[in-house]
């Protein structure tokens, strides 16, 4: 599976944007209040996103999506960016801060479940353990920060069903990954600002100093918007739960950046999450998931190139140009390799 394992990456990068903004919102989090800050992060990767979709595009061009793919991306976008986040706020209001990031790994537990028992992805004990060990080691990184006193029922069951919401979104967005990464990161971050945004004016905040508004939506383009691109482009090539698996690495990540950057310390519970979240990534690594498979007859339109699974003519006017975008058919194909369940291997086993 060498050769497949190249896609892994995109997952691990969107971890480490992602992770790596935690110092950046430190930051900006005594400038600006919780909610609003959120919602600039969302406005910003959304506007950002739409800003370099139409440069290169040069000009507004369709989605690309399919008829019956703007359900799933419509449901991704109210569970993801409406419901979820106005859960977290909900629940954050009855809770400390400790207690909501050691729950935020419900998130990658919950999109594995929703992948393996609703969609039937495919998973072994080895992709399980791994996955796992990934959540561990992010609840030891949380655990030491949770002061018990300051639980209730009610934050906790808040924070709960928005890591629920994020899930359902991350296995309906993955029903819609062949299309444009860019049109659907923007269109989720368009609409998670302008919710947050919202609700933070109507609790009554005040529009910042321009500085500030302008750092929080960089810092949104980046650790948001371009890291939920490459989300996309990996739950493409990897399905749902090895993406989400390879996307809990992000709060290591953003601790092993504070403490080089911002000169933290490190605790055991820093080493002991590093230890649990390399082997975890190990197992997924060296994954070797290889049997005789048959693919059905599909029409669809995404980025490919001709491989082994793209043998196909035009009916067009070609120019040879590689990878290229058209709706083309697939053809009954029966065949064995190395595979992960993107969105060519969806098959039972």
């Amino acid at each position: 599976m060498s050769n497949t394992r190249s896609v892994i990456w995109p997952a691990l990068v969107a971890a480490a944007l992602f992770g790596g903004s935690t110092p950046l919102v430190k930051l900006l989090v005594g400038e600006l209040p919780t909610l609003l800050l959120a919602g600039l992060l969302y406005l910003g990767s959304g506007l950002g996103l739409a800003a370099i979709r139409l440069l290169r595009d040069r000009g507004w061009k369709p989605s690309g999506l399919a008829t019956g793919e703007w359900r799933w991306l419509a449901g991704a976008i109210v569970f993801g960016g409406l419901l979820g986040p106005v859960l977290l706020v909900f629940g954050l209001t009855h809770t400390d801060a400790g207690a909501a990031s050691l729950m935020f790994n419900l998130e990658a537990v919950f999109t594995a479940v929703l992948a393996w028992v609703i969609f039937k992805e495919n998973a072994d004990r080895r992709i399980v353990f791994g996955m796992l060990l990934i959540v561990a080691g992010g609840a030891v990184l949380a655990w030491p920060t949770v002061d018990s006193e300051t639980l209730d029922w009610v934050g906790p069951l808040a924070i709960t069903a928005a890591c629920l919401c994020w899930a359902i979104d991350n296995n309906l967005t993955r029903r819609v990954s062949g299309s444009d990464a860019l049109f659907i990161a923007g269109a989720k971050g368009w609409t998670a600002g302008v919710v947050n945004t919202s609700l933070a004016f109507l609790l009554g905040a005040s529009l910042p100093a321009w500085p500030a508004v302008g750092a929080a939506m960089a810092v949104g383009l980046v650790s948001y918007g371009l890291s939920l691109v490459l989300f996309v482009r990996a739950l493409r090539s990897l399905g749902t739960a090895r993406t989400g698996a390879y996307f809990s690495t992000a709060p290591f990540i953003g601790a092993a950046i504070a403490i080089l950057l911002l000169g933290e310390s490190t605790p055991a519970p820093f080493w002991l999450a590093a230890g649990l979240m390399s082997i975890g990534v190990w197992l997924h690594l060296t994954e070797h998931h290889e049997h005789r498979h048959t693919h059905e007859p599909l029409d669809h339109t995404h980025q490919h190139v001709h491989d082994a699974h793209h043998q196909h003519e035009h009916d067009f006017a070609w120019d040879g140009c590689e990878p290229h975008r058209h709706l083309h058919r697939h053809a009954t194909l029966t065949h064995k390799h190395p595979h992960f369940p993107d969105f060519h291997h969806r098959h039972g086993h």
